[in-house]
């Protein structure tokens, strides 16, 4: 495994880390799964309150096989939850008991989108309740998690003395979000970045359009998911990669690639490549969606995640094939069910226009033969 030091304190940290956002709903594959990553280097772990019931279970895991003391523990302060001073406290204790540890390595606010957001935080005590913890030892380094526009995440990192962030980053979406140029000031700042959604939800793996497979197929040597992790792995700013791994396959897959790709490791025909793939991949794509549910639920009941996915499909396959899967997968959480409420568009952390992409997942897929495909699938379901 490959390990890149944090010029903030010296730590050591694989180059690739876990990301505890899709865990197994099998707590012995999970358990499988963290200990062999361990095995093969990875010592950063990621999850979050939000992520229903992954630090339980992370937590029940390191404590039982004992490894609690070999990794670096990241987890995150529900920001958008907290109400008053007294919330901080809260949701830390609880965290600490569903980790089953008494102190995080790496704790992070969530999801902060923008300035605004952070001095909201501020207002209501959270400088103190930094301190307090980090005297205490129960925080060893205190970051944020971005998900917003590239003015905001410049505004955030310059407001507090950050031991590191997490952005999202990929070879899709280099000019979006806090940008290249965010990561680049990050780390002129000498503030250590982690990545999140380096395949974009598995996009940039199991999405492809047909064109953008013909090139990476041709260009030969690397798998679709090694390509997204070296892009990267690539770039001297970035600390550690976070996949959200969930097969043994995965894991192994990507402990190799990230003992392999080296910072400034990629010539410039790659990043041609890289800039050809992400040109065909955009010319595919009609939503920008990378599956992460941060925008349920929805008071309706809509599946937006899932339609979305089935919207992409009519590009990236066929109708009649996404028409088949929105029948068998959304049933009757389809988008005829949004109301325009827009709740779901506050929390997109892509800023997706999500009541509009609903309208054109109705217009596409719920016309004629859309019931009749679903009557159909019904009756098998029933029979099966």
């Amino acid at each position: 495994m490959q390990y890149r030091m944090n010029p903030k304190n010296g730590d050591k940290l694989s180059a690739l880390a876990f990301g505890c956002m899709r865990l197994p709903k099998s707590e012995a594959e999970c358990e499988a799964q963290i200990l062999r990553a361990i095995e093969l280097g990875v010592n950063y772990f990621d999850t979050a309150y939000i992520y229903s019931g992954s630090e339980e279970k992370l937590g029940r895991i390191l404590a039982k096989n004992q490894v609690r003391d070999k990794v670096f523990l990241a987890t995150k302060l529900p920001q958008a939850y907290v109400n008053k001073e007294a919330d901080f406290e809260r949701y830390f204790a609880l965290e600490l008991s569903h980790l089953q540890t008494t102190w995080i390595d790496y704790y992070l606010m969530h999801i902060l989108t923008s300035y605004l957001r952070w001095n909201k935080l501020v207002e209501l005590g959270v400088l103190d309740f930094i301190k307090a913890k980090k005297a205490s030892g129960q925080i060893k380094n205190i970051g944020f998690s971005f998900h917003g526009y590239k003015e905001e995440f410049i505004k955030i990192l310059d407001a507090y003395d950050w031991d590191f962030c997490m952005i999202q980053f990929n070879y899709l979406d280099e000019n979006v979000q806090a940008s290249k140029e965010g990561l680049r000031y990050a780390g002129k700042k000498g503030i250590p970045v982690m990545v999140m959604e380096p395949l974009r939800g598995g996009t940039l793996v199991n999405k492809l359009p047909p064109k953008a497979k013909k090139l990476w197929d041709e260009a030969g040597t690397y798998s679709y998911a090694a390509r997204g992790l070296r892009f990267v792995l690539h770039h001297k700013e970035v600390l550690s990669v976070l996949s959200g791994m969930n097969s043994l396959d995965m894991i192994e897959e990507n402990a190799k690639t990230a003992e392999d790709a080296k910072i400034n490791g990629l010539s410039d025909k790659e990043l041609a490549l890289y800039q050809k793939a992400a040109q065909l991949i955009r010319q595919e794509t009609l939503v920008g969606c990378t599956g992460c549910g941060y925008c349920l639920p929805c008071p309706q009941s809509v599946d937006i995640p899932a339609c979305f996915a089935c919207l992409n499909d009519t590009k990236l396959h066929s109708h009649s094939y996404a028409l088949k899967w929105y029948a068998l997968l959304v049933k009757d959480n389809n988008a005829s069910r949004c109301v325009r409420c827009g709740l779901c568009e506050s929390k997109c952390p892509q800023h997706i226009e999500i009541r509009q992409k609903l309208a054109l997942t109705k217009k596409k897929l719920e016309r004629f033969p859309y019931k009749l495909v679903r009557y159909f699938v019904r009756r098998f379901m029933e029979a099966h």
